[in-house]
């Protein structure tokens, strides 16, 4: 749609809520509660500016020969205020940090489950058999964990004999 034709669609309806614009207008210095007028006014400016970016990125998603608009469509609609092209990126880049964070929790939440349902298994497996429990031994792969943690242990105390000057050596 043209910018001319949007220019009457939206007069006189808000499209963002009061207490949002109120919000913002006493974040960045106003009153904490402003004029109605001042909301109406500030509610038009957004809306206005948000359609006029939103059809430029349209605009050239078409001359890209898409139907779908992406980021870079909106990087080259703001490509000529680099103030709002340098907000744009940093919110990308936030959004693709956050994403990478959430990546790695659901991994680690996935690796949590599977460690849980193994050691579930294992406790059914010593409820069944009975000879490991009865003695009170721990499961092997524990045992294990156990031996490699001395070694790494006694690794270190070697390590720190021969930089103080030891005789010790390392076969």
């Amino acid at each position: 749609m043209e910018p001319r034709a949007r220019a009457g669609k939206n007069v006189g309806k808000m499209n963002f809520g009061h207490t949002e614009l109120a919000q913002l207008l006493y974040g960045h210095g106003d009153v904490r509660a402003p004029l109605n007028e001042t909301v109406r006014v500030l509610d038009e400016i957004l809306t206005e500016f948000i359609q006029g970016v939103s059809f430029e990125a349209t605009r050239a998603a078409q001359h890209a020969g898409r139907q779908k608009v992406k980021f870079e469509d909106f990087e080259f609609a703001m490509r000529r205020n680099p103030h709002y092209m340098g907000k744009i990126q940093e919110m990308f880049e936030k959004k693709k940090e956050i994403e990478a964070a959430r990546k790695g929790f659901n991994i680690e939440d996935q690796l949590m489950k599977d460690a849980d349902k193994e050691e579930k298994a294992a406790e059914k497996d010593r409820d069944k058999g009975g000879s490991s429990s009865k003695r009170g031994r721990k499961p092997l792969s524990s045992q294990m964990q156990v031996g490699e943690e001395d070694l790494d242990e006694v690794d270190d105390d070697l390590d720190m004999e021969i930089g103080e000057g030891s005789a010790v050596r390392r076969r």
